[in-house]
């Protein structure tokens, strides 16, 4: 019998993952605006996601409305505790996504408001993200099965650092996207930016590395005791090694490599944090399985999933192909 619970688990973790890589390094895009003054230049960033921006945030629905769908409790859980953060990220892709269609066709004297727009959009919905993201890490207050807490319990010390590391998070991969499609002066700036964001991620790593285990009993036993550390020991591991790779690839002027292995690091970073939630969906409150929504459900909607899921690869992979390769001039999108 198929465990439904667990395959949606899996399918919501791979949405968000899909989310935040797809979306992650236009989002770095838009932070990275005001390490350029040269209009031409940001006009070459922008045209970098052009043609695939609007396509990425498909996978935030997928993980938000099957969150909804699927695990029902946890939705209603966990939105109270989070409903600022999250509407200032909505706010942000609001405003990034205006600004992306309206900085074309602006005049050059307004086009720098449009700038203006783009970066804070961008800032604000990465660091909401990131508050976000602290915010289950450090845990939900619930009684009764609903949200006990207080409006500002979101706003931590914790989760303020996780904000400021899913930002630079989010500038790494923006900025080697850009060594991957620009070329000449362009390309070299961006590679040098690529290395101030890589040592400022691996720094925020390497506090919240230290930070977690305190927080939580259960983390701290993950990482530090037998026999979890068969399966949690290589994390560290593959991090030093991606680490390694990445800031190669920058020494060596790589086209590929600084952004393949920023996904990577982005990976493992992912699965360090699904090892420490595992298997709850509401970190030490509810599991998966407490908090999905009836079989029949959970069927029936697996039924569209796979479905859709594989369209939308499809149609990713697809926009992604066509437009492979370097970006060679400021024209190509109107």
């Amino acid at each position: 019998m198929l465990d439904y619970p667990l395959i949606w688990g899996f399918l919501i973790a791979v949405a968000i993952f899909a989310y935040v890589v797809l979306d992650g390094f236009d989002l770095g895009i838009g932070i990275l605006y005001p390490t350029t003054k040269d209009g031409d230049e940001r006009t070459l960033m922008m045209n970098s996601v052009a043609p695939v921006w609007d396509g990425n945030e498909t996978w935030l629905i997928l993980g938000g409305g099957g969150l909804f769908a699927v695990f029902p409790l946890a939705y209603s859980v966990i939105m109270p505790a989070v409903y600022a953060p999250i509407i200032g990220m909505l706010i942000g892709l609001i405003f990034r996504g205006v600004a992306f269609e309206f900085r074309f066709k602006s005049s050059v004297e307004r086009r720098p408001f449009w700038d203006l727009s783009f970066f804070a959009g961008s800032l604000v919905a990465a660091f909401c993200q990131g508050l976000v993201l602290g915010t289950l890490i450090q845990g939900i207050d619930v009684v009764d099965r609903a949200y006990a807490g207080g409006w500002w319990d979101w706003l931590t010390p914790f989760s303020v650092m996780t904000g400021l590391a899913v930002v630079s998070g989010y500038a790494l991969l923006g900025a080697t996207w850009l060594v991957m499609k620009l070329e000449g002066v362009a390309q070299r700036h961006f590679r040098l930016i690529s290395k101030y964001a890589a040592v400022i991620l691996i720094g925020f790593l390497l506090l919240v590395s230290i930070w977690m285990p305190f927080i939580n009993d259960n983390i701290m036993e993950k990482w530090f005791s037998f026999p979890y550390l068969l399966y949690t020991f290589p994390v560290p591991v593959l991090v030093a090694i991606t680490t390694l790779v990445l800031w190669r690839g920058l020494m060596n002027k790589a086209n590929y490599t600084p952004f393949l292995a920023s996904l990577v690091l982005f990976l493992l970073t992912y699965v360090g944090l699904g090892i420490n939630i595992f298997p709850y969906v509401v970190p030490e409150v509810y599991t998966l399985w407490e908090a999905a929504a009836p079989d029949s459900s959970l069927k029936f909607l697996l039924v569209g999933a796979v479905v859709l899921i594989p369209m939308i690869l499809a149609y990713t992979a697809y926009a992604y192909w066509i437009f492979r390769g370097k970006i060679k001039s400021t024209e190509g999108y109107h």
